[in-house]
C-alpha cells in the first residue's frame, strides 16, 4: 500500500504557481490590504521629527534606511470606456541599480466611517525584471505622470514609516526640483484581509508623533473637488 502511495505521489501533477496562489488566498495569508495614514512636515522641522522617530522605532542603532526611487504611474484604459482605467505604478531604485523593479497595484481608498482609524485600500506588490516598462507599453498602458522620491524609512514592529521629499523629474542634466517645501510622511502596514486591529496600533503610534506631524486619513476625492472649486 505504501508503494502505491509513493507511486501515486510521483505521478501526481506538479503544483503550479496558480495553485499556490489559490491556496494562499483561501488561507488568507497574502498581505493584500494596506492600512495608511499620511501627513506632512515642513523642511525646517524635519530633523526634529527624524530625531523623534529614531527614539521610537526599532532600527535605532543602525539608523533609518534611506531610499532614492523613481516612480512612474501607468493607466490601462477600457477600449469600450465602460470601466475606470486600471492604474499601475512602477518603482525603481536610483541608488541600487541591481534591485528589481516594483510593480504595484493600489485600489481605491476606503475611508470608512469616522471611527475607523486609518484608510484601507487594496495593495499588491510584485518584483519584476527591467523589461517591465516595455511590457506595459506593449499591453497598451500609457504614462500618466512620474516623479522621484528620496527619504528615510523606519520600522516599528509591522509598521513602516517613511519621511520623503518628492521631486519633479528634470529634463537633461538639470537637478530634480522639489514640488514643495515639505516632506511627505506616511505610516502604513501591509496585512491580510480582516486584521483591522492593526489600525488601532497605528493610530496610537501616530499620536506619539504629535504635534510634530499630524497623520490622518486623506480623502483625495474631496481634495480634488476643493482644488477644482
Amino acid at each position: 500500500m505504501a508503494g502505491m502511495t509513493g507511486l501515486q505521489a510521483a505521478n501526481a501533477a506538479p503544483i503550479t504557481a496558480t495553485d499556490s496562489l489559490t491556496q494562499a488566498l483561501k488561507a488568507n495569508i497574502i498581505p493584500n490590504q494596506e492600512y495608511l495614514l499620511q501627513g506632512s512636515v515642513l523642511d525646517s522641522a524635519v530633523e526634529v521629527l527624524l530625531h523623534r522617530l529614531r527614539g521610537l522605532c526599532d532600527n535605532v542603532d543602525a539608523g533609518p534606511e534611506t531610499f532614492d526611487d523613481q516612480e512612474v504611474c501607468f493607466s490601462l484604459r477600457d477600449p469600450n470606456q465602460q470601466a475606470a482605467p486600471l492604474m499601475l505604478r512602477v518603482r525603481k531604485a536610483l541608488d541600487a541599480r541591481d534591485m528589481p523593479f516594483q510593480l504595484r497595484y493600489i485600489g481605491q481608498p476606503d475611508l470608512g466611517d469616522k471611527n475607523r482609524p486609518t484608510v484601507v485600500r487594496s495593495s499588491l506588490d510584485i518584483a519584476c525584471s527591467g523589461m517591465l516598462i516595455e511590457f506595459l507599453n506593449e499591453l497598451g498602458c500609457r504614462i500618466e505622470f512620474e516623479y522621484s522620491v528620496k527619504g528615510y524609512m523606519f520600522r516599528k514592529g509591522r509598521m513602516k514609516i517613511t519621511v520623503a521629499k518628492v521631486f519633479k523629474i528634470s529634463q537633461g542634466s538639470m537637478p530634480p526640483e522639489p514640488i514643495s517645501q515639505s516632506y511627505l510622511v506616511e505610516l502604513s502596514v501591509l496585512a491580510p484581509q480582516g486584521q483591522d486591529a492593526i489600525a488601532e496600533d497605528m493610530r496610537a503610534f501616530a499620536d506619539q508623533l504629535r504635534p510634530l506631524v499630524q497623520l490622518d486619513k486623506i480623502d483625495y476625492k474631496r481634495l480634488g473637488h476643493m482644488t477644482g472649486a
